[in-house]
C-alpha cells in the first residue's frame, strides 16, 4: 500500500474526480494551507491537497457571534469545529484536488480554483501544524460488470432529468449538449450534477467499482424523475452553476 501526506480540506459537500472546486479561501488554517501550496513549483509537480466531506462537523469555524452568554469562545487552530479527535467528523473516502489557480486578494484571502483529480481514503489525520493533513491512499478505478452499457442508460435517464428540473423550475437547461460517453466520466459527473444530499452523493463516490456507481446512479435518477413529476413544484438546484465554497 502507498501513501503519501497532503494538506487536508474539509467541506460540506462531496468533490469527485474531473470535476471543478471553486473556494472562497479566508480562515487563518486554510490560507496558510495555500500560502505552502503557492511554494510548490506547479511546473514540476501539482499543487495537491485531498478534500474530504465532513459528517460531523462544521466547514468555518465556529464564532463568538451566537454563543450563550458566559460561553467560552472556541479556540482558533486546525481542529476548531470538528473535535478532539477530527478523524472521527470526516468521511474516510475523499478526493484529490490540484489547484491550477492561486490568487491572493489585498486582504489576504485567496480566491481558488482545483479540480479533482482521484479518489483516496484517509487513514489517518494529523493536527500537529497550522493546518490539518491526511495520510491517503489512492484508490483503483475498476470498471466493474457491464459499464459501457451501464453508461449509456444513465446518460439517457440524467437527459430525462434534466428535462424534468428544467420543467420544474422554468428554467432551461442545456439538456442537448454534448456529454461524455466515458463509463467513468459519467459517473462522476451524473454523481456531482444530480440534486442529492452529501449522504447520497458520498455513497456514489464510495462506490467499489464505475459500473457499481452508474447502476445505482441509474436507480436514483429514476426514482428523483418520478418525484419531479408528480411534484412539478419541487425546487431544484440549476445544475449548470457551481457555488464557490465559503472557506
Amino acid at each position: 500500500m502507498t501513501t503519501a501526506r497532503l494538506p487536508l480540506f474539509p467541506l460540506n459537500s462531496v468533490l469527485f474526480p474531473g470535476l471543478v472546486l471553486p473556494l472562497n479561501v479566508f480562515e487563518e488554517r486554510y490560507r496558510a494551507m495555500m500560502r505552502d501550496l503557492l511554494k510548490v513549483d506547479d511546473e514540476a509537480e501539482p499543487r495537491r491537497f485531498a478534500v474530504v466531506a465532513i459528517r460531523d462537523g462544521h466547514e468555518v469555524a465556529p464564532t463568538e457571534a451566537g454563543l450563550p452568554d458566559g460561553a467560552p469562545a472556541p479556540e482558533p487552530g486546525p481542529t476548531a469545529g470538528f473535535g478532539d479527535d477530527p478523524i472521527r467528523s470526516f468521511h474516510q473516502v475523499g478526493c484529490t484536488a490540484d489547484a491550477a489557480t492561486i490568487r491572493e486578494r489585498a486582504d489576504g484571502s485567496f480566491e481558488v480554483l482545483a479540480t479533482g483529480t482521484a479518489r483516496i481514503r484517509i487513514h489517518s489525520v494529523d493536527a500537529s501544524g497550522p493546518y490539518l493533513t491526511a495520510e491517503v491512499e489512492e484508490l483503483p478505478e475498476e470498471e466493474g460488470d457491464e459499464a459501457a452499457t451501464l453508461a449509456e442508460g444513465v446518460l439517457r435517464a440524467f437527459r430525462a432529468y434534466q428535462k424534468r428540473l428544467a420543467g420544474a423550475t422554468e428554467r432551461s437547461l442545456a439538456t442537448g449538449a454534448e456529454l461524455p460517453d466515458d463509463p467513468s466520466v459519467v459517473s462522476y459527473l451524473v454523481a456531482a450534477a444530480a440534486v442529492l444530499d452529501v449522504p447520497a452523493k458520498q455513497r456514489l463516490l464510495e462506490a467499489p467499482d464505475i459500473g457499481s456507481r452508474l447502476r445505482a446512479e441509474l436507480t436514483l435518477l429514476r426514482a428523483e424523475t418520478a418525484v419531479i413529476r408528480h411534484l412539478p413544484s419541487l425546487p431544484a438546484t440549476d445544475l449548470t452553476r457551481a457555488r464557490t465554497h465559503l472557506n
